[in-house]
């Protein structure tokens, strides 16, 4: 079926794509729900069929989950799903007059990326904020470069006194002399104007005095359990950082675009994952006013790729009022709420992640014999467990610390008994610092680890110095996860770190440090199973390796080409390869230039 009349690129003009996407809505999602063994079928018996576009002309590589990598010489693609898989000269014979004859010219295609791990949401807010990333992604390695960065985003938006500036991508470890940026450095800077650096774990942020102030954070202010409030020597006055427990009052209030700015802040936001490949996206800890605003994208049909949403547990009662019971974990115009989030305890260099065994350099506010804290009390943690499943909802835990992990496999146990180790795909995200004992158990009921083996690049100096070299050589253990055939994602946690998938794949192959050197040589994984962990691996985890993950028949035609094969080149230019098209069900999304 022809759904458009194509440029002279061949390509469905962008305005054209707009409107069949919106005449075509009930069929594409006809065609989702109940047509993929038929296309499949009538696609390789019937050369006559009307196939909208053929890909052949490279590599294409179909990411099932194989133990060695699979290719086709082409995929034809009809209404948005993947309707054959294999030879050229087959694929040939199903073209009509109308067929988009599309030659790679020597580049690679693989399935779309799917998240494992990051927060959507945010990528709404950061054209408005200050990057302040260290090198080589931002000028944050010195807190004048955070500074100036600051400054630069007043004076291009114009930014009045009193309204709040923010910026994203503070990394408190990075600083050569040691220092930390407080309050103190900030208010001669902006005197009038509240201003917020997001640490770059997403676990806290670098308050100035008026923002403090606007806050309401003060000494008088309580640290609630498993909460962080860095304070100036010798007294009780907020210094400037607050971590866990006392940021997430603060995270609920942070300002989102509104009005007529919302859909183009959407469109912008969906626009960075769809320049990485990224064709299903994670919302992956869903406040309150969120879910409201997703389902407002989802109304008005602002989203172009799929995002999935976990609302956080403290928006337990609410989502479920919210979201009926039987829409749960389905897409509805390209929206998904997959489950709930929990989070276990905070970051292991911001020095919150709950350990067995205490820090090496102490607490972030000098603690001593200091092993971090849940963030919140464990039986309560364990209660939540227990609620999501009763409620036959999935759910995603954030843990990185080794006790976090054992609070999550016990409570796990306890909630289920006997169905502990049924096919419930429970994520734990991030789940750095696991033991090779807890990876036994991880295999044994069934868990999905979402690894994050980007902190080998940008934490290693401060894991090193707070757990020691033997610890630290074992965060995020791709190869040992993988050879006990646990099926794992792997992840950024945007906008903790850039939403880079051909990066992320280069951190599980190499695991180069940044300062130089290779952290836990003997957790290095081949490009095939890096790749495994963003396309097949997630699929399975979100139930959705029967539409997703991997090019076969019967699948969404959800596809990123891009400039070299990542099995191909050496390993350590895999970072180099370039995103260059991404197309979800068959409509280009993203073209680079």
């Amino acid at each position: 079926m022809k759904l458009g009349v194509m440029n002279r690129s061949g390509r469905v003009s962008g305005l054209l794509r707009a409107v069949v996407a919106t005449v075509s809505a009930c069929t594409l999602s006809a065609s989702l729900i109940g047509c993929a063994s038929h296309a499949g079928k009538q696609a390789a018996t019937d050369p006559k069929l009307d196939i909208d576009a053929i890909y052949f002309g490279g590599d294409i590589l179909t990411m099932r989950d194989t133990p060695e990598p699979e290719y086709v010489e082409a995929i034809a693609v009809d209404e948005g799903k993947i309707v054959f898989a294999g030879s050229k000269a087959q694929a040939m014979s199903m073209q009509s007059a109308s067929t988009q004859l599309i030659d790679l010219s020597g580049k690679t295609l693989l399935p779309g990326f799917i998240d494992g791990h990051s927060h959507f949401i945010n990528s709404i807010t950061m054209g408005g904020q200050a990057n302040v990333y260290a090198a080589p992604f931002g000028p944050g390695n010195t807190k004048q470069g955070i500074i100036d960065a600051i400054k630069k985003l007043q004076a291009d938006r114009n930014i009045p006194k009193g309204e709040i500036i923010m910026a994203y991508g503070y990394d408190d470890s990075i600083f050569p002399d040691g220092s930390k940026l407080t309050a103190a450095d900030l208010d001669p800077h902006f005197p009038d104007n509240p201003v917020l650096v997001q640490h770059v774990s997403l676990h806290g942020a670098v308050l100035n005095t008026a923002a403090f102030k606007k806050f309401n954070i003060t000494a008088d202010t309580p640290v609630p359990p498993g909460g962080v409030m860095v304070l100036k020597p010798g007294t009780r006055e907020p210094e400037g950082l607050l971590m866990e427990g006392s940021y997430l009052p603060i995270f609920g209030q942070l300002p989102k675009p509104s009005g007529a700015a919302l859909s183009q802040a959407f469109k912008e936001g969906q626009m960075i994952y769809a320049a990485a490949g990224v064709t299903t996206a994670q919302e992956g800890s869903t406040q309150r006013g969120d879910i409201s605003l997703l389902m407002g994208a989802r109304d008005r049909g602002d989203l172009f790729i799929d995002v999935v949403a976990f609302p956080f547990i403290t928006e337990f009662d609410y989502a479920r009022q919210k979201i009926p019971t039987d829409q749960w974990t389905k897409y509805n115009n390209r929206l998904k709420f997959g489950g709930i989030k929990i989070t276990c305890d905070g970051s292991p260099q911001g020095r919150t992640a709950f350990f067995t065994t205490p820090y090496l350099q102490g607490g972030p506010g000098g603690e001593k014999n200091w092993r971090g804290e849940p963030t919140f009390p464990v039986p309560m943690l364990w209660n939540m467990m227990k609620r999501v499943y009763d409620a036959n909802l999935p759910m995603i835990i954030h843990a990185n610390g080794d006790a976090a992990i054992d609070v999550v496999i016990e409570g796990h146990k306890r909630a289920l008994g006997d169905r502990a180790s049924g096919d419930h795909r429970t994520g734990i995200i991030h789940c750095q610092f696991v033991r090779p004992d807890q990876l036994k158990s991880i295999k044994e009921l069934n868990l999905i680890p979402s690894f994050y083996t980007e902190h080998t690049y940008f934490f290693a100096d401060a894991h090193i110095a707070n757990r020691g070299l033997e610890q630290a050589s074992f965060i995020s253990p791709l190869k040992t996860a993988s050879d006990m055939g646990i099926k794992f994602a792997n992840h950024t946690d945007f906008n903790v770190a850039p939403l880079d998938q051909l990066f992320v794949a280069w951190t599980a192959v190499n695991r180069e440090m940044r300062e130089g050197g290779v952290l836990g040589e003997a957790e290095r994984v081949s490009p095939f199973v890096a790749l495994k962990a963003l396309t097949i691996y997630p699929a399975y985890w979100y139930r959705e390796e029967t539409s997703k993950g991997s090019l076969e028949s019967g699948k969404l035609a959800d596809l990123v080409i891009l400039s070299a094969n990542p099995l191909k080149v050496p390993p350590m230019g895999i970072k180099d390869i370039k995103v260059v098209e991404t197309i979800k069900e068959g409509r280009t999304i993203y073209h680079a230039n």
